[in-house]
């Protein structure tokens, strides 16, 4: 191989004549104290406050408290391997996270590492985990419905995209649930979710992933996970870091859904680091501007203006109460910043009615703007039935005397609590929800036992999607329950009823032989 002097004297003459000499300068500090996730350090006198840091060890941490002497920073990453006297050094740049479509199907800690195995996640961009919410003029108001296949959810508090909506409960009520089978029900949608499991312990979260890998959401969903054995500083920043992936795609104009599961602990991570700090307690020891922690993080959920290309990124964040109590600090700050709640009661939940919804605290601050016209038409008065049912059910149970039409109206109200139970990872598409809720509301199941519903709407939908698709057809179609399509619709579930009522009654003639 023979080397030609005059091509490499040409290119060293070219870079010769491009460089350019760039000073990097960065100011250097000491660690004068650490521990529990924090470190305090002299030296950084022009360091500003969210301005990410890096400590000799390789570590990343966040300027957190600026004051007279010292600057308090919260280590991002493992500070038991950083001591007193180590050296820190500014960097000049914002805390971000590695975005694009790279993320979609990975679990990744709140800093953008991947946590599942899969080798290295390749994305030249980035975006900051802090980020100003679009304004008044950049949004456009919620209407468009993002189903989440759950009866009760879309017939009583529906969602829209855009929208945030709380679903608070005491533990072990079916919060996480609710939210994962929304992500389920995304499939062969155009929503790409993001489910931020903050707080939460190590293997419900591999549960979780098993979940929704098993039901192929994992396509088009991400984890981001600061489990429970996490430093306090991932949890608090871990809601952030997902609410930036999901403001990438939404700027594109793209749709995402957001899960925050939970806000109770990545609240009681920011009081921890605050008290750390020795910043002033206020009412049950969090910090004066925890309102703020939230507020500012719901409030990135936005659908954006047609200018800004439409794109819409919805909020499903998670509340834990302590029996019940709803009225509590962090509970009230964030049913007031979030428009409309999903309460799950424990006692509903331990009666058997699961998703166990509480229709009268549940609300949904968007409406009908949020509803396809078929399930406007068809869940109108469900809620104030519903309502009604369980006052007449207390009632009752005082052991007197009902008329007649007060009794139809409690085998009906039975028959509708029924209808609106729901297995989990089983979210059914509107079309079926619509036919399910008018059955059950036009009392087409009045004469099915109590025992039998859950059985009979299974049986109709599947006789409606092999005998009669048309009418399910047309309601998917145009999304209305016209007046051509609901005398279709009459007509396919009287023959169902009549058919089912046929074999109820021959199954109950063979059992009474049978027994004889």
């Amino acid at each position: 191989m023979k080397f030609k002097a005059d091509e490499i004297a040409s290119v060293i003459q070219k870079e010769i004549e491009d460089f350019q000499g760039q000073i990097q300068t960065s100011e250097v500090g000491r660690v004068i104290e650490v521990g529990d996730g924090i470190a305090r350090v002299v030296g950084l006198q022009s360091a500003m406050a969210g301005e990410m840091v890096e400590f000799s060890n390789g570590t990343n941490g966040l300027c957190f408290n600026l004051e007279e002497n010292s600057v308090g920073i919260i280590i991002l990453g493992d500070y038991l391997s950083i001591q007193e006297g180590d050296e820190v050094k500014t960097t000049g740049q914002l805390l971000s996270i590695p975005v694009g479509e790279a993320m979609i199907g990975r679990v990744i800690d709140p800093l953008g590492n991947p946590l599942d195995g899969k080798g290295p996640i390749v994305s030249n961009e980035r975006r900051p985990v802090e980020f100003t919410a679009p304004g008044v003029a950049e949004r456009q108001p919620v209407k468009q419905p993002l189903q989440t296949g759950i009866k009760a959810v879309d017939s009583m508090t529906p969602i829209g995209r855009g929208q945030r909506e709380l679903i608070i409960g005491d533990r072990k009520t079916g919060k996480t649930a609710v939210a994962v089978d929304a992500i389920i029900n995304q499939k062969g949608g155009d929503v790409i979710c993001v489910y931020v499991a903050c707080g939460q312990r190590a293997a419900t979260v591999a549960g979780i992933v098993e979940a929704l890998q098993s039901n192929g959401a994992m396509d088009y969903s991400i984890v981001i996970s600061a489990t429970a054995s996490d430093p306090a500083p991932l949890q608090y920043i871990a809601p952030y870091a997902g609410a930036a992936l999901a403001e990438h795609f939404m700027y594109q104009g793209k749709h995402t859904l957001c899960v925050y599961d939970d806000l109770t602990k990545q609240a009681q991570a920011y009081r921890q680091l605050s008290l750390l700090m020795r910043r002033p307690p206020g009412r049950e020891a969090y910090p004066g501007d925890v309102f703020y922690c939230h507020s500012r993080l719901l409030e990135r959920s936005a659908k954006l203006s047609d200018e800004l290309g439409g794109g819409s990124m919805t909020a499903l964040p998670i509340i834990e109460t302590l029996e019940g109590e709803v009225s509590a600090y962090i509970p009230t700050n964030v049913i007031s910043i979030t428009d409309g709640q999903i309460y799950l009661e424990p006692d509903l939940f331990f009666a058997g009615v699961r998703p166990a919804i509480n229709v009268g605290i549940s609300v949904s601050r968007v409406g009908g703007n949020a509803q396809t016209k078929a399930m406007k038409k068809v869940a109108g008065s469900l809620r104030l039935d519903l309502a009604a049912f369980r006052e007449l059910e207390a009632f009752a149970q005082l052991g007197t005397e009902l008329d007649a039409a007060t009794q139809r109206q409690l085998d009906r109200g039975y028959r509708m609590v029924e209808i609106l139970k729901q297995p989990q990872y089983e979210p059914l598409h509107f079309a079926d929800q619509v036919i399910s809720i008018y059955a059950g509301t036009k009392g087409y199941f009045d004469k099915v036992p109590v025992a039998d519903v859950a059985r009979a709407e299974k049986e109709l939908l599947q006789f409606i999607r092999e005998e009669k698709s048309e009418v399910r057809d047309a309601i998917i179609n145009t999304k209305d329950l016209s007046e051509e399509t609901e005398s279709g619709l009459k007509a396919a579930l009287t023959e169902f009823a009549d058919r089912f009522n046929s074999t109820k009654a021959a199954g109950e003639l063979e059992t009474a032989a049978a027994a004889s």
